[in-house]
């Protein structure tokens, strides 16, 4: 049986993709490092070291949607494209877990 298919991404400007596609890549680094989730040291510090190159990636893609003249964020549109690319789940891993879940 083949999984559902996804609902279609919305459409975004190259410069909103990729804000979207390195606030994502933020994202799971910040869930690897939250202690409240993670299992050892190693991938915390590996997760940190390259958040620096991310975030600068992040900034990048933000500075350029402003230097482009795009100075409104489509939260609306935005969010449908999170959510399809999994942003909910990836969010979750920065949360603290429920408690007693250890």
């Amino acid at each position: 049986m083949l999984p559902p298919e996804l609902p279609p991404l919305p459409a975004l400007t190259h410069a909103e993709s990729d804000l979207v596609d390195r606030f994502l890549e933020v994202l799971d680094l910040v869930g690897r490092i939250n202690p409240a989730r993670s299992s050892d040291t190693y991938g915390g510090l590996r997760a940190a070291q390259a958040l620096v190159g991310r975030a600068a990636a992040l900034r990048d893609a933000l500075t350029l949607m402003h230097e482009r003249g795009e100075s409104s964020i489509h939260a609306t549109t935005l969010a449908r494209a999170l959510r399809v690319l999994d942003g909910e789940r990836r969010a979750a891993r920065v949360t603290l877990p429920p408690a007693g879940e250890s």
